[in-house]
């Protein structure tokens, strides 16, 4: 007999035999046994739901993704464009860097922050490929966890306040980085239906403990649509100054899918960098480029410096390799 191989007339092979359950090494030694069934996710449950149900009309209001008229996937023409030109050109399938394709990511740093950023000037922004919105969300959360071990604020705190509401996988994503998640006032409980921007800025400004980190959705607030105005941003980011040990990250799943302005969609966060706030930054090419399974994303920080920069993405990096290693490349260079 091999070495590793379970006799078939080993004790737990006899018991398991005796007792009426299926016999055999991978029945009796099974570490799977006791494992519940999960719930399925909600938002993805409805999806194969939709699939399944064979009613005719029928319309789906789960996942917000491009469709045709007859309710099939839709892919826009730029991006059918795109991948004619990648395919055409590809000169390899060769693993991205850890960090990803460095052309891509100049792009989506201007994409977000804008041409004229002076933080993308000097080259003070920290940037990573990520796997859409939900992985750069997670990395997000795995450096806000490790802060404190890499040098960085002394005051940093495992815990990251979340609007109430938020999508439903925002505190998920934080609770699996060990993330303790809290939230603060969003959705008016009167209205249901406007921003309740005076227990906002009550929260920010007194509630919200020192080293914690404060999520805001940059656009298209999900799942209510409710967005801040340009001057209710503009006071929630000097509330935001007078509290200079509060992290603060942004969301940004909808940038051009929001308002069908990409430049006007931004605002929010260019108005953050431009006080001087050292903004993390989450990016998503899933809905606004239709991109949904290629997982095209990105990570960025503004630092203080170019050298503060370079060690912020030398730690991402080091979150990335044992992680998933390096992300794809189709997406991006069809992006």
């Amino acid at each position: 007999m091999r070495r590793g191989m379970v006799a078939l007339t080993s004790p737990v092979v006899r018991r398991a035999a005796s007792n009426g359950t299926r016999s055999g090494p991978q029945a009796a030694m099974s570490a799977w046994a006791g494992v519940e069934a999960a719930p399925a996710d909600p938002i993805i449950g409805l999806t194969q739901a939709f699939k399944d149900d064979p009613a005719s009309p029928k319309v789906l209001l789960g996942v917000g993704a491009y469709r045709d008229d007859a309710g099939k996937p839709y892919v826009l023409p730029s991006i059918r464009e795109a991948e004619k030109r990648v395919v055409a050109e590809i000169a390899d399938h060769e693993y991205a860097p850890i960090a990803g394709l460095a052309e891509f990511l100049d792009e989506s740093l201007k994409f977000a922050y804008g041409d004229d950023c002076e933080a993308l000037r000097e080259r003070r922004i920290a940037a990573v490929q990520a796997l859409s919105g939900t992985g750069a969300c997670r990395l997000a959360a795995a450096l806000i966890a490790r802060l404190p071990s890499i040098g960085g604020s002394k005051a940093a705190k495992p815990v990251i306040y979340m609007p109430e509401p938020t999508w439903g996988n925002h505190p998920k994503i934080a609770k699996d980085a060990g993330l303790e998640v809290k939230r603060y006032r969003y959705l008016d409980a009167s209205t249901k239906t406007t921003l309740d921007i005076d227990g906002l800025l009550e929260d920010v400004a007194s509630n919200v403990e020192d080293g914690a980190t404060i999520m805001f959705h940059a656009c298209a607030h999900n799942p209510t649509g409710v967005d801040p105005t340009p001057a209710q941003w503009a006071a929630i980011s000097a509330t935001l100054k007078q509290r200079p040990s509060v992290q603060i990250f942004f969301d940004c799943a909808y940038q051009g899918f929001a308002s069908g302005d990409a430049e006007a969609d931004a605002a929010a966060l260019r108005t953050f960098v431009a006080d001087g706030h050292a903004i993390m930054l989450a990016q998503s090419y899933a809905k606004n480029f239709g991109l949904y399974g290629e997982r095209v994303g990105a990570l960025s920080a503004v630092c203080a410096d170019a050298a503060e920069a370079r060690a912020l993405e030398s730690q991402l990096k080091v979150l990335i390799r044992p992680m998933y290693s390096s992300p794809p490349v189709h997406g991006p260079r069809s992006s």
